[in-house]
Formats: structure tokens, C-alpha cells, sequence
């Protein structure tokens, strides 16, 4: 499975829909997904691609993490795996 395809997974199994539901250009919020869902989320991520997110909890804003749409998601972790894969 690719990356994309992988985080919709996490996104869509956290926020209880089915991946058909959750469009890249979908809010998290607009999912269901509150802030302890999309840390929730954040680790399932870190472990299933055995990263590091930057991202403060506590300030998302100020984390370097884009998360303000699964697609800001995905470009966000592609990046990540990309870096570790160099």
C-alpha cells in the first residue's frame, strides 16, 4: 500500500468511516476527528511508517506539521518517509 493509501487508512479508521469517505481535501475536524483523535491518529502514522512527526499537540499550529487537510496530511508524512528514506 502505498503512503497515501496508508494514512486515509489511519485517518478514516480513527475517525470511524469508511476510507471511501475521506477526501484529500477533507478538515479533519470536518471528519470527526478531535484533537485526541488526531493524535490518535499521529501515532498510528509514526508506527505504521516508523517515523517521527513534529507535531505539538498542544500548538498544531506552531508543529511544522501541516494537518489542516488529509491531503496537507499525506503530502506532510510523504515527506517524512522520503527524508528517511535518504
Amino acid at each position: 500500500m502505498d503512503v497515501r493509501g496508508k494514512v486515509i487508512e489511519i485517518i478514516a479508521k480513527q475517525a470511524l468511516l469508511d476510507v471511501s469517505k475521506v477526501a484529500l481535501e477533507a478538515r479533519p475536524e470536518a471528519l470527526g476527528l478531535d484533537s485526541l483523535g488526531m493524535v490518535e491518529a499521529i501515532f498510528a502514522i509514526e508506527e505504521a511508517f516508523d517515523i517521527t512527526v513534529p507535531f505539538n499537540a498542544n500548538d498544531p499550529g506552531q508543529s511544522g506539521f501541516d494537518i489542516s487537510t488529509v491531503g496537507a496530511i499525506v503530502a506532510a508524512v510523504e515527506g517524512l518517509v522520503a527524508q528517511k528514506a535518504a
